[in-house]
């Protein structure tokens, strides 16, 4: 038996840009770079967590970490535990 709410969230709480490049990305992915890059430039912290970021974006939970994973892919951010 599973717990519903343990296989919802996702197993990485922290997001770190490593790359201000937005190049081939999707409009998803965009506004996660433009958001943390926002972030670092104003509060000077380079991590976010996924609940900011899927909060600032107005995004379904599903999308973002979909959006996340290719971003981290490409080696434009670093998702931590």
């Amino acid at each position: 038996m599973h717990n519903r709410d343990s296989s919802r969230k996702p197993f990485f709480k922290f997001v770190v840009l490593v790359r201000n490049t937005t190049w081939r990305c999707g409009k998803l992915e965009r506004a996660i770079v433009v958001r943390l890059h926002q972030r670092w430039t104003h509060v000077g912290s380079r991590s976010t967590s996924v609940k900011d970021i899927t909060q600032s974006v107005n995004a379904k939970d599903s999308e973002v970490i979909n959006a996340l994973k290719r971003l981290e892919k490409r080696s434009i951010v670093r998702l931590l535990p």
